[in-house]
Order: structure tokens, then sequence, then C-alpha cells
């Protein structure tokens, strides 16, 4: 087959973008397209979440998160500071509001400390040293998380791959992958594409790319909304950095924090609700696909019936703005109603298992170097949410190890 590209990448995001700089760093001779079915980049995870380049703290020690998000953090706002792109070094906080919150903080500091990230324990009075309107029995001081401009981030990525040669083309949804020995075809709503290799980082719709590869990821994306207040603009001032729960172990999402902005906005959540579509940013986007994909998804139903006692909590708050201030008000005591402003959502793209397990850690399929006889001429991104744009630059590059390893194997 003669290739139009040694690689296409499936997905504009800031993890297909980080890949395909990453990709032409390392083999400036590579011919490499970018394919996004919106018409601009970073429209889906990557320009819908908090910017928060996350320190690693929550991640199981020896794990890829782990790994990534701690490296990935500092390698971030390196990144930053040399493109020029805004950025801030904040650190946060982890604040127990309870008692009964207590072990699990102290698990977290440990896990913390395993993890090679510097945590300071705080008692009350240490709090308000940093949080003067933050109320907690309890504290951790993380001194290496930040924010940044994270789709700016993703754009530049874009730009330093287009500078090496690389095809960006936005609009090009993908209808069909046909992979043969010699190579794979790649049909969009503009175009047919021959390739090499297909690297597959479609985030909120990787198990579908996987399956038109003709691949059975096993796990199915079950998208959850988080939706966000902000502090109205006169009351900003109630919170100077970056404040967090202690999070449940049980359920992958950490709860409703405060998020001072690189813009000086205050976000405020999220909370995480089932979404009824992949993009669905707010209750009355409904896709009849997605609803149907869900619904008979084994996994769906394991979830609901774990967690059935959590999700109705989130529901309420999501209906309830008097709900969604009182989870708040736990924090921060003296916001009201009146202080909340609906902002924007975002749906995270998580993976999970036909038993109802969530996927913990980023996971990556297709071809592997170390396995002969894994899949060919395919590299999935099966489950890569947050911390993914943190740990991007470090994501990018085994992607783009596993890719020119397939390329070098004849796919």
């Amino acid at each position: 087959m003669a290739y139009d590209f040694d690689v296409v990448v499936v997905g504009g995001g800031i993890v297909g973008l980080s890949t395909a700089y990453a990709l032409t760093r390392s083999r400036p001779d590579l011919s490499v397209a970018v394919l996004e079915k919106e018409l601009d980049f970073a429209a889906h995870q990557t320009g819908r979440n908090s910017g928060v380049i996350h320190s690693g703290i929550y991640y199981r020690p020896g794990s890829l998160k782990a790994r990534y998000a701690t490296g990935g953090a500092a390698e971030m706002v390196e990144f930053c500071r040399e493109h020029g792109i805004a950025h801030e070094v904040t650190g946060k906080l982890i604040v127990a509001t309870a008692v009964e919150e207590l072990p699990r903080l102290r698990a977290l500091a440990e896990r913390g400390r395993a993890n090679g990230i510097p945590v300071t324990e705080l008692d009350p009075a240490g709090i308000r040293t940093y949080e003067p309107q933050v109320a907690g029995v309890a504290g951790l001081h993380v001194a290496t998380t930040g924010i940044c401009d994270f789709p700016a981030v993703a754009r530049r990525y874009a730009a330093l791959a287009e500078e090496k040669g690389a095809s960006l083309r936005t609009g090009n949804e993908v209808r069909e992958i046909v992979r043969r020995p010699d190579g794979v075809i790649v049909r969009t709503t503009l175009a047919e594409l021959r390739c090499g290799v297909l690297v597959n980082c479609a985030g909120l719709h990787s198990d579908r790319i996987a399956r038109l590869a003709g691949d059975d990821p096993g796990v199915r994306i079950v998208p959850f909304r988080g939706e966000y207040y902000e502090l109205a603009e006169h009351r900003r001032d109630l919170v100077r950095g970056l404040v967090y729960p202690v999070p449940d172990p049980a359920f992958p999402f950490l709860g409703v924090h405060l998020t001072r902005g690189i813009h000086g906005d205050v976000h405020v959540g999220p909370n995480a609700v089932p979404a009824l579509a992949r993009e669905g940013y707010d209750w009355r986007t409904v896709r009849l696909r997605d609803l149907a994909e869900t619904v008979r998804f084994p996994g769906t139903w394991q979830i609901a019936r774990r967690h059935w006692r959590y999700e109705v909590g989130e529901l309420h708050r999501s209906l309830s703005k008097r709900a969604f201030t009182a989870a708040v008000r736990r924090l921060l005591p003296a916001v009201g109603e009146a202080d909340l402003v609906p902002a924007g959502a975002g749906v995270r793209a998580q993976a999970v298992a036909a038993d109802g397990s969530l996927l913990d850690d980023f996971a990556f399929a297709g071809f592997d170097p170390a396995d002969p006889g894994s899949a060919r001429r395919v590299v999935h991104v099966l489950n890569a949410p947050s911390p993914a744009a943190t740990a991007s630059l470090g994501i990018g590059r085994e992607v783009a190890r596993r890719t020119l390893a397939a390329l070098e194997a004849g796919g």
C-alpha cells in the first residue's frame, strides 16, 4: 500500500496533539496527520477542564498516573514558561471538614510522600494562613500544584507539530477504518487516507474508534458530566488559590472544590452526574445512540448498584442550587446562593469494564513493543481522564514510542 502518511492520529485534544508533537520531534522525517471531527482543536475535555496542573498526590504509587503526573507537573510548568503560556504554581489545600475524614487525610499524606511530593500537614490555624475563609479540622498543603491555560498548551503542541510538517485536519470525522496487512485505510467525512499505523486518541469516542478498527477494547466510555458554578466577581476574594475536600477513594471524582483560574475567575465544582450524551454538557442534550449504548452496557448498572447513594446526592446537587451551595459551604462557610453564578460544564471520558469497575489508571492497547503478538498497525489510548492534561507530554512520548515500534515492526 502506498501511504499518504506514516501515522494518522485520530483526536485533536491535548493527548492527540502531544502525540503528534512527540512523533515529529522524535522523527522529523515522519509524515503525520491529525484528524479532528470538530472545527477546532481542544473542543471537549481539554477545553472544558479546571486548568489545574495536578501534583500526583491522589494516585497509587507506581501507577502510570502517579508516574506521569508527578513528573508531568514540573514538565508542564517548564513548557509553559518556555513558550510564554499563562501559568502559576499556586500550591493547593486539601481540607478535612469532619473528624471522620482524618484517617483518609493521613493516608493521602502518606501516598503523597510515597510519590515524592512535598506535603505539609496543617491544623485549623495553618489552614487559615493560606485560606482565611476556609473551614476545616485539618489540612494538607501541596506545594507543586499549579494552574495553566491547557487549550493554549494544546494549540502550542499543534503549532510545533505543524512546524515539523504534520498535517492538522479539522472537520474530519472518522467513519470507517479498514486494517490490512500492509496498512490502514481511514475514511472520514472529507477524505480517505492510507497510513502505516493508526493512533486512537479519540477521548470520549476512543472505544468506538477501537471497535471501528476491529478491536474489542474490553471497556466502554460511560460519560459523566461535571457541572460548575463560578464565584460572582465581587466575591472572588473569598478564595486565594485551590481548595479541595478529602476525596472518597471508592469514587474516582474529587468532589466539589474551589479553583482560582489563571484569569482570576474562581470555579466551584464540579459535581459528577450521568450525561445523556457523550458530549452532553447540559440536561437538554440527549443523543439516543449514546444513551442506548450506556443503558445496554452491563457496567452501567453495576456502577448504579454500587454507587447509587453517592449518585443520588450528586443528582440532587445538580438539580438544586441550594443543595450545591450547602456542599460548598462545608469548605467555604461565607458563600451564599447569590454568590454562585452558573458556569460551563465538562464531560469526563471514563472507561468502565463490564463488571462496573472504573479504570483508575491510564490504559493503552493495540501494538505493544513488549508483546510481539499484540494487535498490529494500531495504538489505542483507551483511558486518559484527569490528570491527562498535566501528564500530556509524558503520555505523548509513550504513545509515540509504541507507534514508532509498530512502524519498525511493519505494523
